[in-house]
């Protein structure tokens, strides 16, 4: 055993005596010993009930003979870190979650790890902390939260944002924007709709790195504590077998993932961190996987905010099975790699049915016949970008219109709630990249407001940031090279004209390339930006953070 490092051997009476010092007896500490971390904490609402899921987990882990011992680890609210410099720091603590992780695990040479998760980059930094230790894994998740109702109508975080935008615009008042701010997120759990969160829970599934229901099970059904104690005994059966990550989680598995994403209509920050694990695995996968595969398979899931279903109700319909059984009858689903069950893919999925069509389409009649994602190229973003084009009205899939240049998130809103926006423009966000943020902020805000002011059926936004899951409409993010990187989003003026054609996949700034060189020339000539964060963590990450394109990585 792993463990035996720690506690073997007459040398190893120290380290035992200290474990006795943990109150653990000698049958305990000759036990399979097993890592838990626990991000639970009190600022995350997918996390504050994350002790109770570690709980099971230890008790499902006892159950077949091991030791749970548990640590901890950090965790950001992406929505309340929302529209301030918090975001800076959300996708940033992806790495550090790895690294806690790893850095436990090491010094502590654990016989396997539950990772207990829930939201956004803890989930994509338990996964990467799994891929580089490559000793037996489960990741649990904390399930999504159930959705909120106003006015008979099922509503989830996303609607709290807009409502910004409405009441500024007049369609609602003070008392409507309280109620649906206290009756959006009803309570524990990942918010409700096909967002970050729950789209990578849906994936760590569909990669084989977590349970059948990790992805869908509401955090309130005490089916979840169910699944938190099989977790627990999940693990003990891949010590026994040594079953280990990196036989799990191999490129055919990654590109299973991408079309399971791809199905759902997930969120653009899988673009980010499928790469971004796979890259810490020492395997390649990049925009062009996301694109080919977005070619071929179908749309199948209206998820919020792409649509009116949340995750009880993917859950009920037969969850990520489901969506996998009804892919791999039209050859996109490998069946035969292996999962953190010690069984195939297709032995997972071989009684999976879908419970009701409504929310799970047929791949043969589905709802778009491409993928929910769909990667841009062009002059404006050569290494590529993203856009959830599942989340796109149909009148914007085709759009031309002038720049409107802003150099940061804040300028952009203050412009777009004080109606300085008109129909038409394109919205241009930049130095908001892996880099220039540095942090690559969410902007769930300035796309929640153009929805709210009325203008997503006719005002675009490209940014070298991010989006929230939560966004819809016209939002093209990732834009790479970023504009920290002198990247061509740098060179826009103000009224520049902008093509973007989702339905070609192209994104095209109407520049002459003369112009765009003589551009180029000028801003390399000007002294270099300097980062918005000149000290501690953030700036170190911005002097090793790759390009967006490359899921913004470390070097391994």
């Amino acid at each position: 055993m792993r463990s035996d490092l720690m506690k073997k051997g007459s040398q190893r009476a120290p380290h035992r005596s200290l474990m006795y010092a943990l109150g653990l007896t000698k049958g305990e500490i000759d036990r399979p010993i097993i890592g838990i971390a626990n991000s639970a904490n009190e600022i995350i609402p997918g996390h504050i009930h994350l002790h109770t899921i570690t709980e099971a987990v230890k008790a499902g882990v006892r159950m077949e003979g091991g030791t749970p011992l548990e640590f901890g680890t950090i965790g950001v609210c992406d929505g309340i870190a929302m529209d301030h410099t918090g975001m800076k720091y959300s996708l940033g603590s992806r790495e550090l979650i790895a690294d806690s992780i790893e850095t436990v695990a090491k010094a502590m040479p654990f016989d396997g790890l539950v990772l207990v998760t829930n939201c956004d980059k803890i989930v994509p930094g338990m996964l990467i902390a799994a891929i580089r230790l490559n000793i037996p894994a489960v990741v649990i998740s904390g399930g999504p939260m159930l959705a909120g109702e106003y006015n008979g109508v099922k509503i989830g975080v996303d609607k709290a944002f807009e409502a910004v935008g409405e009441i500024r615009s007049g369609k609602i008042d003070e008392e409507a924007l309280k109620v649906i701010e206290e009756c959006a997120c009803p309570g524990m759990g990942s918010c409700a709709g096909l967002f970050t969160a729950n789209s990578m829970n849906c994936l760590t599934e569909a990669l084989g790195m977590g349970l059948p229901g990790n992805g869908t099970v509401p955090a309130v059904h005490a089916e979840r504590m169910r699944l938190a104690k099989n977790a627990g005994s999940a693990v003990m059966k891949l010590v026994e077998k040594n079953i280990l990550p990196q036989q799990i989680m191999t490129r055919e598995a990654f590109l299973n993932a991408i079309a399971v994403d791809m199905a759902i209509g997930g969120s653009t920050n899988t673009a980010l961190h499928i790469p971004a694990i796979a890259h810490y695995g020492e395997i390649k996968i990049g925009l062009d996987d996301f694109d080919r595969i977005s070619e071929t398979v179908p749309h199948l899931c209206s998820l919020s905010p792409s649509g009116p279903h949340f995750m009880e109700d993917l859950h009920r319909a037969g969850g990520i099975p489901a969506v996998m059984k009804e892919l791999s009858g039209s050859g996109h689903i490998n069946t035969g790699l292996m999962t953190v069950t010690a069984r195939t893919v297709g032995e997972l999925i071989e009684n999976a049915t879908v419970k009701d069509s409504e929310i799970i389409a047929p791949a043969a009649n589905p709802r778009h016949a491409t993928g929910g994602l769909t990667v841009l190229k062009g002059n404006l973003a050569p290494d590529g970008c993203v856009v959830k084009s599942a989340a796109v009205l149909p009148g914007m899939m085709v759009h031309e219109g002038p720049a409107r240049v802003f150099e940061s998130e804040e300028e952009a809103v203050d412009a777009i709630l004080n109606g300085v926006i008109q129909r038409g423009d394109i919205v241009v966000i930049r130095y908001e990249g892996p880099k220039g943020g540095p942090g690559m902020r969410e902007m769930l805000t300035p796309t929640s407001s153009i929805a709210g002011m009325g203008l997503d059926d006719s005002v675009a936004l490209i940014t070298d940031g991010r989006f929230s899951g939560a966004t819809r409409g016209a939002a093209i993010g990732h834009v790479s090279p970023e504009a920290a990187a002198q990247g061509p989003i740098a060179l826009v003026l103000e009224g520049d004209r902008i093509l973007i054609d989702i339905k070609k996949k192209k994104i095209t700034l109407k520049v002459a390339e003369k112009e765009l060189k003589d551009r180029l020339e000028r801003l390399k000539k000007q002294a270099p930006r300097k980062p918005n964060i000149d000290k501690g963590y953030m700036y170190r990450y911005s002097m090793l953070v790759s390009s967006a394109a490359q899921g913004a990585v470390f070097p391994v």
